[in-house]
């Protein structure tokens, strides 16, 4: 049978179909789980290189976990080594059958694919150190500047600060895979234990200018006694700018963004209405300081340039770009740490999708593309022409993050466990040769 675009939200699969990856749309994807299901986790910076292109890849994760029983939770510190794959086409080359260069692998199978492919083989290595925690983890992050001091988020209503060096250390020292079940379940106290907040949240952010801020860091973790107010309802996400040292933003359920300067008093700066529902998640422009987007619980998400927002004026003129695409509540986004106008996004709709908003319809590009690849799949007419790639496979998609150290390398976590995938069709500014 020909193949067939299925578009997610539009065409039904009957009772005795199911769809069917195509490996050759990836220049990696990989599966694992590290026990249970992980609501929230955060690449590593680590000294392995800025710019990484060659394969395979070696990537280090924090991830905090939702387990059945508050004494049954960690937080998980681990590695993932020789994460194969091939180098990016412009122009994909026709394969044949058996002839993919992807492998899917849960790391649940006894079957070793021994054929070897470009970057290595085709099964990466799993190791994992976890660090006892008494209830699930809403929300984790790890300093930019210290990625060893980790910040978890507790849904029995506290944030603590933890130093995970020695697992890290422990980690980069070792090549041996240790199975799931054997790992070892260390008891250590965090740094640093914050119980002021009255209820359980899920909005942490390290600033990426200021070493420690999260609370302020001093000698010792100083917490403001007096909170910022402003939102009228749960507080979702924080981004702190790229560019100024005291200000940060936040979405709330109230529908509201926030842009706070910490110089200016604990009001916010700016309070504008953003979407029709909650404000689930935000994210800064680290290339493009400017630029502000936001995921709602509608299953639209926007983008707005700042410089038009004026705390003097109730009207909101800084909506560049608003898409109705997902019927899902969205539950993460993140612009791209290498491309200025590339962000991705994930919803309950079971989607992980990229898009490029420098991207425009051209027939006759379009035309030329699909007579060099010989392309027979017709895409559908009304998708946007700013989406660039759609991931599924993953049930219950919860976060994602772009790996700031190997371009085009994104990470998701999901009820069933994690994905490592890089699309073949990222156009990442590729450092030249010798660089």
């Amino acid at each position: 049978m020909p193949t067939k675009v299925w578009q997610p939200g539009v065409d039904k699969l009957g009772e005795e179909e199911e769809l069917e990856c195509d490996p050759t749309a990836y220049n990696s994807l990989h599966a694992f789980h590290i026990g249970w299901p992980c609501l929230s986790f955060d690449v590593v910076r680590d000294s392995l290189g800025l710019l990484r292109t060659d394969f395979p890849h070696t990537v280090y994760f924090f991830a905090g976990t939702q387990a059945e029983k508050p004494d049954w939770n960690s937080i998980g510190i681990f590695k993932v080594s020789n994460v194969s794959g091939k180098k990016r086409e412009l122009v994909p080359s026709k394969t044949t059958a058996g002839d993919s260069d992807m492998d899917t692998d849960n790391n649940d199978s006894d079957e070793d694919s021994e054929d070897e492919e470009e970057g290595g083989s085709a099964t990466p290595v799993l190791q994992l150190r976890k660090v006892a925690h008494r209830g699930c983890i809403n929300r984790i992050r790890a300093m930019t500047q210290n990625p060893h001091i980790c910040a978890s988020w507790s849904d029995a209503g506290y944030v603590q600060i933890w130093d995970f060096s020695t697992h890290l250390n422990a980690l980069a020292e070792s090549e041996t895979e240790v199975p799931r079940g054997a790992s070892s379940v260390f008891n250590q106290a965090p740094l640093f234990n914050f119980k002021g907040h009255k209820d359980e949240g899920y909005a942490i952010d390290w600033s990426p200018r200021v070493a420690g801020r999260l609370p302020t860091s001093g000698a010792t973790w100083n917490v403001d006694a007096t909170p910022f107010t402003g939102h009228t309802a749960s507080v979702e996400d924080l981004q702190w700018s790229s560019t100024e040292d005291h200000v940060f933003a936040s979405c709330s359920v109230d529908g509201h963004i926030a842009i706070w300067d910490a110089h200016l008093g604990k009001s916010p700066a700016i309070y504008f209405k953003a979407h029709n529902a909650d404000v689930n998640v935000i994210s800064w422009n680290r290339l493009a300081s400017v630029m502000l987007a936001s995921g709602s619980d509608d299953g639209t998400f926007s983008i707005r340039d700042l410089r038009l927002l004026s705390p003097k004026s109730e009207e909101d003129k800084s909506l560049v770009a608003h898409f109705q695409y997902h019927k899902h509540p969205i539950t993460s986004i993140e612009w791209s740490p290498h491309e200025a106008s590339t962000l991705a996004v994930s919803s309950s709709d079971n989607q992980l999708i990229i898009w490029d908003l420098s991207l425009e319809k051209d027939e006759e590009q379009e035309a030329e593309f699909k007579a060099k690849t010989k392309e027979q799949v017709n895409a559908p007419a009304d998708l946007p022409p700013q989406l660039l790639f759609v991931h599924q496979g993953q049930k219950d998609l919860k976060e994602l993050h772009w790996h700031a150290q190997i371009p085009g390398m994104i990470v998701s976590t999901a009820s069933d466990g994690f994905n490592i995938l890089m699309p073949s069709n990222i156009q990442s500014t590729l450092p030249s040769e010798g660089v």
